[in-house]
């Protein structure tokens, strides 16, 4: 069995740990839960959290990389790109080059990478089903980068858990505390972790389908809380990542587990 002492987790809004906590108590998310996963093996286990909320590929690399390298990792999880996937003119073999970029700089320096693949989001949110040609086609690019440079990959695009409305936050566009424990659950059985198994992929209990009404105010909050504000930011220019840096820049033990973001902290 690998024992990991230097976890140092690259990404976006989901690795930040967005919709597993909040901005007052700070946030959780799958990495975190994975660096708990890692320290029950080793509890000497030092942990980074570079992620921020609203990067795209190239920002996860251009701000990310460099410093990840200099943390010396010997295990690492790089999940970015969705932001690229749902806004126009994405270019899926720029996206994954990017992507590719960072699993080959990291690999070369003998960590051992974790990525993912990404759900049917037209299952999360209906206004989105047209993006399936672009996820298909992403994900695929996603396996074939992977290989190429060694990396191991949680493939989650298969499995009906994956598009399950309660692995999802009510803003459908970042896992729940139950997606990220998930998440975290998958990627610890990739790494071989003491205790981790398949059942990650386990689909969820079945319940009754929601009234029609229900359904339609469901949809009518997401429209008006969520999707209208996002298309506003987007028209100005603006991210709600703007003004942000990472939650846990250095390695630090389980113990010292703090977000020191200005989203707030544990």
């Amino acid at each position: 069995m690998t024992t990991y002492q230097r976890y140092v987790a690259l990404g976006d809004s989901q690795t930040e740990g967005i919709g597993d906590g909040d901005d007052v108590r700070g946030h959780r998310g799958f990495a975190d839960r994975l660096a708990e996963h890692l320290a029950r093996a080793n509890p000497d286990l030092l942990y980074a959290n570079l992620a921020v909320r609203g990067r795209r590929a190239a920002q996860v690399r251009d701000e990310q990389l460099q410093a990840a390298l200099a943390l010396r990792p010997d295990v690492a999880t790089v999940v970015a790109g969705m932001n690229d996937l749902i806004r126009p003119g994405f270019d899926a073999a720029q996206v994954t080059a990017v992507l590719e970029e960072m699993f080959a700089a990291l690999t070369a320096a003998g960590t051992r990478v974790v990525t993912v693949t990404y759900p049917d989001i037209g299952q999360i949110a209906p206004a989105a089903r047209r993006l399936l040609p672009r996820v298909l086609d992403f994900n695929e690019r996603i396996r074939q980068a992977a290989t190429r440079q060694g990396v191991t990959l949680v493939d989650t695009y298969p499995h009906a858990f994956a598009t399950d409305a309660r692995v999802w936050s009510a803003d459908r566009l970042h896992a729940s505390p139950t997606g990220h424990a998930r998440i975290a659950a998958a990627l610890a059985h990739a790494l071989g972790l003491p205790g981790s198994d398949d059942t990650w992929t386990a689909a969820l209990p079945p319940r009754p389908a929601p009234p029609a009404w229900r359904a339609a105010a469901t949809e009518l909050r997401w429209l008006v809380g969520f999707a209208g504000p996002w298309i506003g930011r987007r028209l100005r220019g603006r991210s709600t990542g703007d003004g942000r840096t990472a939650k846990r820049p250095l390695l630090a033990p389980m113990g010292a587990l703090t977000d020191t973001s200005p989203s707030g902290r544990w």
